[in-house]
């Protein structure tokens, strides 16, 4: 079995991010989506073990000592982070895994696994994101203020990311992301075994050849 790529999708708070990972996972079963750790507190609807593991800031620090974690990032006063289990036991399995994380982390991961794809996600204008942080209703003007303040930040930093996708139109977004992840199965490299085998045959068949 085929070891499964390693995918990180960042993006801008209120880009759309978690819609356009419901959407791919709904559509292919090809697809793992790592659930994060994070100290924040749980938004209206969300269960722990679902969205994410919902920890306490000691039992956050407890799992850094403990190097539980492939990576982790503090993001607006809370504390993000990937098990390391899940992440390994899938792709062991051949499935693709999906990171949702922050451009911090997307940066460590690309340093422990330089193989791994790095797609940020983006709406098409500034005026669009702040439409879609006061609409989504979870939180205070003060907040949205603060993630439009980070957005600038990270905007500075997608120049390490393989691949940018605008995110106006969910389903063709989501089309895009699927396609360029399986586009990276058929790199070359992935496939340098077949290449010696078809040589092989080749050289087999050129003796038999001159033999005749």
């Amino acid at each position: 079995m085929n070891k499964g790529s390693l995918v990180v999708v960042s993006g801008f708070s209120g880009a759309g991010k978690g819609t356009l990972m419901k959407s791919l996972l709904a559509k292919y079963d090809n697809y793992a989506l790592s659930i994060s750790c994070t100290t924040r507190n749980p938004r209206e609807g969300e269960q722990d073990g679902r969205e994410y593991f919902f920890k306490t800031k000691e039992e956050f620090l407890d799992m850094i000592e403990k190097d539980e974690l492939i990576e982790y990032a503090q993001y607006v006063e809370n504390y993000y982070g990937t098990p390391k289990a899940f992440v390994d036991s899938n792709l062991s399995e051949g499935k693709d895994v999906l990171l949702e994380i922050e451009i911090q982390g997307a940066l460590k991961i690309k340093q422990k696994f330089p193989d791994s794809v790095l797609v940020f996600i983006t709406p098409p204008s500034g005026a669009e994101l702040k439409n879609r942080l006061i609409g989504r209703g979870t939180e205070s003007m003060d907040v949205v203020e603060k993630r439009l303040k980070r957005a600038i930040q990270e905007s500075e930093g997608v120049e390490a990311y393989d691949y940018i996708l605008i995110n106006d139109d969910i389903d063709t977004c989501t089309e895009k992301l699927h396609n360029l992840i399986r586009a990276q199965h058929e790199k070359a490299k992935n496939h340098i075994d077949i290449i010696e085998n078809v040589r092989r045959d080749l050289r087999r068949i050129e003796d038999v050849t001159a033999i005749i």
